[in-house]
């Protein structure tokens, strides 16, 4: 997996036409070659947008005419079905016409005209029918903490008994104003946070299951895009504090697979067709519950996994649906539960002996640029934004794709590095690397992506290091970083400073850092979700 900026030109376009038949049409790009910067590279314009075909006629349709008096004439015998995906399937009379009046005009004199087919924007590319902006996510998170969704196990049993009294200690929890170890600020609740994170590293057990071939299972990726679900897979199998060998001394129980390899190994390219990579993970799920019993007493709640890939909303879809899922892309509109699913960061990681390197920025008083942001434009928010702001203002430094190397990789950190703010608009998906690529090189993160739950939403105070803004002030994008004080600005660096060690990998797990919050919302959210009979 090279460090390299480029990204093939066949790859850009190739996202721009992929669909499935849930209306989900977000694609990654390859992690060999996908970078932070969304990512900032040489590929030309987005390409056009595809005909959208029904999934459910998943076929070729083969006109075949004759010549009769000067006019085209169709046969009831002249439509063809083809193979996709190594399933047939044949459309009755009724869908035969449907198709045929969706790619041809019948004139008055009934001749057979072939005509142009309408061509539709995919989802990625138009903005979302139902808008969450953050207010109504915090309101959200406080009715789920009130009662809890959870399935209720078939029986208890004592692992549940200890997680119901961690939840009372967590509740009751010695109020802290300040913690010598952590900024208090950052925090929601410092005291909840501090006495949950204590009690996790005492009781919490959990085991990994073996079951599962590689390279989908237990083969880690360490750098590029999906780094995050690779290192926390990597830390959480090698680790003896936190695993068991007995089943029945879990608290919970971890699947170990990578969705990147998922779709590297079985997505077959340019089929459109993601059908048979949900299959797998059903298939999985269903080998685990009929070898174990753990999985049926609760339906699957106490089961987590951690997936960075767009498409594992839908991958997990149904067969994995109580379970707690640690997502990158964590969008509400896809199915993302606020209070249950843990919001994973999307941590670009360039090299896996050294994943802390180029950490760091200029202070406060040295960051001369108001706002930066560079990259690529994916999806229907980012045009807009260069549209408003490219070339508009001198402290406004938006640009578009970067040019690839070396030089252009170091000019792009330095930006980061000096400038105040970092946008970190949505590409074809909620989630950007660049939210923590921001908290990395100690720059205020502006996030401009409705829909999106940033990351350990349920322990971290986001206004205290962070700007989220809705995608409909773009307009405003100026003014509303003007009208922050200068005191409160730099009250948000230093929080950024303060809650980067959250947010960084270890080849040796440290106190408080990712893998460690990581782990923690996943305790901390089943803590709360817990039914007892």
């Amino acid at each position: 997996m090279e460090e390299g900026f480029k990204m093939q030109r066949d790859e850009s376009q190739e996202r721009a036409f992929m669909l499935h038949e849930e209306n989900m049409s977000s694609i990654s790009l390859d992690a060999n070659t996908r970078t932070a910067q969304d990512e900032i590279s040489t590929v030309g314009t987005p390409t056009s947008s595809p005909v959208v075909v029904s999934p459910a006629a998943n076929l070729f349709i083969k006109p075949v005419v004759q010549m009769n008096s000067g006019s085209r004439v169709r046969r009831s015998t002249d439509f063809a079905p083809a193979v996709f995906s190594n399933k047939t399937k044949e459309l009755s009379d009724g869908k035969d016409l449907s198709m045929l009046q969706n790619n041809f005009a019948v004139p008055n004199n009934g001749s057979l005209l072939e005509s142009k087919p309408v061509k539709r924007k995919m989802r990625c590319e138009m903005p979302p029918k139902t808008v969450m902006l953050i207010d109504e996510m915090q309101r959200l998170l406080v009715r789920h903490r009130a009662r809890s969704r959870s399935m209720r196990p078939r029986w208890s049993s004592e692992r549940d008994r200890e997680i119901l009294q961690a939840k009372l200690q967590i509740e009751n929890a010695a109020v802290l104003k300040n913690d010598p170890n952590l900024y208090t600020p950052v925090f929601r609740n410092i005291s909840m946070f501090k006495r949950s994170y204590e009690l996790m590293e005492r009781l919490l057990k959990i085991y990994v299951y073996k079951e599962g071939e590689k390279p989908i299972f237990h083969q880690p990726i360490l750098k590029g895009l999906y780094a995050s679900e690779g290192w926390f897979m990597k830390l959480m199998e090698g680790n003896k504090h936190f695993v068991v060998k007995d089943q029945r001394k879990a608290h919970l129980f971890y699947m170990p697979f990578s969705s990147r390899m998922l779709e590297y190994t079985l997505y077959v390219r340019n089929s459109h067709n993601r059908t048979n990579l949900r299959q797998y993970l059903k298939n999985y799920s269903e080998k685990i519950a009929a070898k174990y019993r753990f999985w049926n007493r609760t339906g699957g709640a106490d089961h987590f996994l951690v997936a960075c890939h767009d498409w594992a909303p839908y991958e997990t879809r149904h067969h994995m649906e109580h379970c707690i899922k640690a997502l990158c892309n964590a969008d509400v509109t896809m199915g993302f539960k606020i209070g249950r699913d843990i919001s994973l960061p999307e941590t670009y990681v360039r090299s896996a002996r050294n994943p802390l390197r180029d950490i760091g920025g200029k202070p406060s008083s040295q960051r001369h640029i108001l706002a930066f942001y560079a990259g690529n434009m994916h999806g229907y928010l980012r045009p807009i934004l260069l549209d408003y702001w490219k070339d508009k203002d001198p402290d406004m430094k938006i640009f578009g794709p970067m040019p690839a190397g070396v030089a252009s990789k170091m000019n792009y950190i330095q930006h980061m590095k000096s400038s105040k703010y970092c946008i970190c608009p949505k590409g074809y998906e909620v989630n950007s690397p660049r939210v923590v690529e921001a908290i990395f090189y100690e720059c205020v993160p502006v996030i401009i992506s409705d829909n999106f739950v940033p990351p350990f939403f349920e322990v971290l105070n986001w206004d205290a290091f962070s700007v989220i803004i809705a995608e409909k002030d773009i307009p405003n994008l100026k003014n509303i970083l003007i009208s922050i004080p200068e005191e409160k600005y730099i009250k948000m660096q230093l929080g950024v400073k303060k809650v980067q060690r959250h947010f960084l990998w270890h080849a040796n797990p440290v106190k408080y850092d990712l893998f460690h919050m990581t782990l923690h919302s996943i305790w901390y959210n089943r803590v709360f979700q817990i039914k007892l009979r």
